[in-house]
């Protein structure tokens, strides 16, 4: 039959059996195989043959009791990229605690229902958290579009925000351990750390309820706070996770536990602790009502002490706790007490931190006290060097407001300035190029030195 070149006609593809497209499949490859000079036709029928195998084959698994396929738009789709609860394609994979993936909608109905366990493997959550799984997204991604399909696909994830009756009860079992032993303490210490920071809706939590702060820090006798360092790191860790959350800072900062144990974590404890101390004040001092109380707790005196003590990683933290504190009127001068200006102007000449604390002299240049001793410690040469060294505008900026201060504050300072002035024109300079405050204040000194000069000269 091959060898005559003729082709008998293949049945019709929407009623073929499979096994008639099959035989006349063969034969086809079969005459191409044989035959030198095949007729384009052959090819043709071939093509309609393969795709109406696929047809059958597709429908065959449309209509299969096996759950491991799944058909969408006529592709098969991976077992790997559907959910194992709902054995759908998945559009918005996450990982939950025991590794397993699944669709976020579909395991946080599972949550919602009070479920605590991993409906694959039944193992009890530790907790529930839902991290992103990017690798599998992009792997749906890439498989949907080299098969032109379109997946209604998160644009960028969500917030696991959904606060579930199991997050409520799992808060409160690790909250009665912290009045259990200290192992018990200490695993949920870190738990609480580790949701605090992962999962905004535990954070949300804590302000539903007056008792938990008081249960949270139950661990943390006042003046032994530092008795279990690894326990004191978590629990302030904690707190500086919760402070985060806005509708917290009043509540956290209320307590009156909350404070005095952020003070003593300032001066003792891991680094770590001292430094997380610091970014929770400075964090809670975000509303107003908190800088007052804070100011009125002693806390500015720890957080210089931290500042001129000069770990790398507490630092900053100080220093910004203090820049928020200091917009209060009444903390400013509680910081001159303190010794600010002194520590300031040390970090400041040995060129440490100097964005964030030229900062912190310039608010402070507005109290009395802090301009007399910025004058004596030798703060116009310094301030003078770095308008005349620094790149920064906004450094400039807050040294000649300074220095405006301190000039008009102790005219014997107007020598070194004239000197500055005669050898290098930094004033001069400033009142051309610097930003429009900063021309205002190099003018304001520039004008009384001429007429400093001109008494001088009439004299």
């Amino acid at each position: 039959m091959a060898k005559s070149g003729f082709i008998e006609p293949i049945p019709s593809t929407r009623m073929a059996k499979a096994s008639e497209l099959k035989e006349q499949l063969q034969i086809l490859v079969q005459a191409i195989l044989d035959e030198e000079d095949y007729s384009l036709g052959i090819t043709d029928q071939i093509i309609n043959i393969l795709t109406a195998l696929k047809k059958l084959k597709l429908k065959k698994l449309q209509n299969s009791s096996d759950d491991s396929l799944k058909v969408v738009d006529d592709c098969v789709v991976p077992d790997e990229f559907k959910c194992p609860i709902s054995r759908e394609l998945m559009t918005d994979p996450v990982i939950l605690a025991t590794g397993r993936t699944y669709d976020r909608p579909f395991i946080l109905r599972w949550l919602n229902d009070g479920h605590r366990t991993c409906p694959q493997t039944q193992q009890v959550l530790p907790h529930t958290i839902l991290t992103p799984n990017h690798l599998v997204r992009e792997m749906i991604l890439q498989w949907s579009k080299e098969r032109g399909i379109k997946l209604d696909m998160p644009v960028q994830d969500v917030d696991d925000n959904v606060v579930t009756d199991a997050d409520k009860g799992y808060l409160n079992s690790l909250l009665k351990k912290m009045s259990s032993s200290l192992s018990d303490q200490k695993l949920a210490a870190k738990e609480l750390r580790l949701l605090t920071k992962r999962k905004p809706s535990f954070r949300a939590l804590f302000s539903e309820s007056t008792a938990a702060i008081p249960q949270l820090l139950n661990p943390l006798s006042p003046g032994k706070a530092d008795a279990h360092p690894d326990l004191q790191e978590d629990l302030i860790t904690t707190i500086l996770n919760l402070s985060i959350h806005d509708d917290n800072k009043k509540i956290v900062a209320g307590n009156p536990l909350v404070i005095p144990l952020l003070i003593e974590s300032l001066k003792f404890g891991t680094m770590e602790t001292r430094s997380n101390a610091a970014a929770a004040l400075f964090t809670l001092s975000a509303l107003d009502s908190n800088k007052v109380l804070i100011g009125q707790s002693g806390a500015l005196k720890s957080l210089i002490d931290l500042l001129e003590e000069g770990n790398p990683l507490a630092m900053k933290d100080a220093a910004s706790a203090i820049f928020n504190l200091c917009i209060v009127i009444d903390n400013k001068g509680r910081a001159v007490r303190d010794g600010a200006v002194k520590v300031i102007l040390k970090k400041i000449m040995c060129g440490v931190l100097v964005d964030e604390l030229l900062a912190i002299l310039a608010m402070l240049a507005s109290h009395q006290t802090a301009v007399e001793e910025m004058a004596e410690l030798g703060a116009v040469n310094c301030l003078l060097d770095i308008i005349r060294e620094s790149t920064s505008e906004r450094n400039k900026e807050n040294c000649i407001a300074i220095l405006y201060t301190i000039c008009f504050n102790d005219r014997t300072k107007f020598k070194e300035i004239q000197e500055e002035e005669k050898t290098y024109g930094t004033l001069s300079k400033l009142a051309e190029n610097g930003t429009s405050r900063a021309k205002r204040k190099a003018n304001g000194i520039l004008e009384r030195l001429d007429r400093v000069a001109l008494l001088t000269h009439t004299a």
